[in-house]
């Protein structure tokens, strides 16, 4: 798997989809990457899909990390180039749907009367490099019961205004305690750059699994894949 080399207190300026290609085409390698879920791997990640849920505790917490071990925030890569920067739809606001007592339309002040969590937390990447930074918002579990998602809908679906990116969740790793809508990161406003206005930030799974740019969050009776996921990349991808 390819490993990004983060610049000492320099930012790395990549697309997100452009830097993992190559970890992308070397994990569909063995197979038919045109339908990454059949076959021996697909049969081999149901059955690591079945492990990994057996194993999750929704009751386990990520350990909160002290102040001095965050990572410096011009060192906490960043996927963008600036010409690309997903533009941020007028008028936005988050559409939840799906099987929900009260589906609509939330603005990001909605969001923010909702009760709000912080935690400090190592983030993990695919590609084998960590950091350490602040997030806040308000948890996915806190936006289900405003919404008042119904039990049957087992898995949660977040879509991105980001050129259609998309992934989905199991229904015990989204709602988790440290599962959140992220609208902050280390105290100030979240930027363009880390998926403004409002983007998943979670303990539980790899990165690319956290979808930013984030325009739309249905709680469904199955699972949609992903983005990353269609082209073969594990769809559990707990951490």
């Amino acid at each position: 798997m390819p490993r990004l080399l983060v610049p000492s207190r320099r930012p790395l300026l990549l697309t997100r989809r452009s830097a993992l290609l190559g970890a992308a085409a070397l994990t569909t390698s063995a197979c038919d990457s045109a339908r990454p879920r059949e076959g021996f791997l697909g049969a081999m990640e149901r059955v690591n899909q079945r492990l990994q849920g057996a194993l999750f505790a929704e009751d386990r917490l990520a350990p909160e990390l002290p102040p001095e071990e965050a990572t410096p925030p011009g060192d906490f890569p960043q996927y963008f180039v600036s010409e690309s920067m997903p533009l941020v739809p007028q008028g936005w606001a988050l559409k939840v749907g799906g099987l929900v007592e009260r589906p609509g339309m939330l603005s990001l002040e909605d969001l923010q009367r909702l009760p709000r969590t912080e935690y400090r937390i190592r983030h993990h990447c695919v590609e084998g490099w960590s950091a350490v930074a602040s997030w806040h918002g308000v948890r996915v579990s806190d936006v289900a019961r405003y919404v008042g998602a119904d039990p049957r809908a087992g898995y949660v679906e977040l879509r991105s205004f980001d050129s259609g990116y998309w992934s989905s969740w199991d229904r015990p790793s989204a709602f988790h305690a440290q599962t959140i809508l992220a609208y902050g990161m280390n105290g100030q406003p979240l930027s363009p750059a880390h998926g403004a206005p409002l983007r998943l930030y979670s303990a539980v799974k790899l990165g690319y699994k956290m979808v930013k740019y984030l325009t739309e969050v249905n709680f469904l009776p199955e699972p949609t894949g992903g983005y990353w996921e269609e082209r073969g990349y594990e769809w559990y991808a707990g951490v």
